[in-house]
């Protein structure tokens, strides 16, 4: 039965990113006079994502606790990474943001192409060239006051510990005068295990932190600011475990999906 409803959803998931491509793309055709940012574009395509979610038969996605509005023009929000379905959930934040992320997710069809559309920032890991480029763009958008997305560990931890914390949306941060804004994701692992096409029951929860100031660091402060982000996520996520576990409580306090 799960190989059946895993297949269906992926499935489901697939069409709802084709339909929603053309959609998007209409909408940029529509909003590019005047919308240079590609707010509602990049909008547009995190909902494409929040509604593949709502459609997943496996999946209970919502946030928890406060959130804010929107985001002060220059903000680097950082997060834990448990699956590939955590931006499926990050999306059900009311903000837009640009997403750092691995050059070969651009190369799937409907899904690559709406990240491109949505403006964000391809990069291949291991290149020192890409990675430069792609902190570059991510200083763009931060300058024309759009915040960016970053996961941290630059990779899906394998298992319930969070895995060292690359250097580079810190960096970025304190070079352009950004706040670090905290994320944290939990019950996404089960949703999408690394390394299996099978999806699982799960409850997923999004919660955010409170922003860091980066005003005075510099570069030699970057430890230092993975460390202060670091353990806010850390315990962000401890307060997410018990929600997202299989207590009959777990449903209090959240929004739904």
């Amino acid at each position: 039965m799960n190989a059946l409803l895993s297949i269906y959803t992926w499935l489901e998931v697939g069409l709802v990113a084709l339909v929603g491509f053309f959609v998007q793309l209409a909408v940029a055709l529509l909003t590019w006079p005047f919308d240079r940012r590609k707010l509602i574009v990049g909008r547009c395509f995190r909902l494409i994502g929040v509604t593949a979610a709502k459609l997943t038969p496996f999946w209970q996605f919502g946030i928890h606790g406060p959130v804010p509005k929107q985001l002060p023009p220059r903000t680097v929000c950082v997060s834990n990474h448990e699956s590939n379905a955590d931006p499926f959930l990050i999306s059900h934040l009311p903000w837009e943001m640009k997403w750092l992320s691995k050059a070969s997710v651009f190369k799937i069809p409907a899904v690559g192409w709406s990240m491109w559309l949505a403006g964000d920032i391809p990069v291949t890991r291991g290149d020192q060239s890409s990675g430069r480029g792609a902190m570059a763009r991510c200083a763009q958008w931060l300058a024309k006051g759009v915040p960016v997305m970053i996961f941290p560990e630059g990779t899906r931890s394998k298992t319930d510990e969070l895995l060292p914390f690359k250097d580079g949306a810190f960096r970025l941060a304190i070079e352009t005068g950004a706040d670090i804004l905290p994320l944290a994701v939990s019950g996404t692992r089960r949703a999408l295990p690394k390394h299996s096409w099978r999806f699982a029951r799960s409850k997923g929860l999004v919660t955010v932190g409170t922003p860091i100031s980066t005003q005075g660091m510099t570069l030699a402060d970057v430890e230092r600011l993975k460390a202060l982000a670091r353990e806010q996520i850390l315990a962000l996520r401890a307060s997410l475990l018990p929600l997202t576990g299989s207590e009959p409580s777990s449903t209090q306090g959240v929004e739904p999906a």
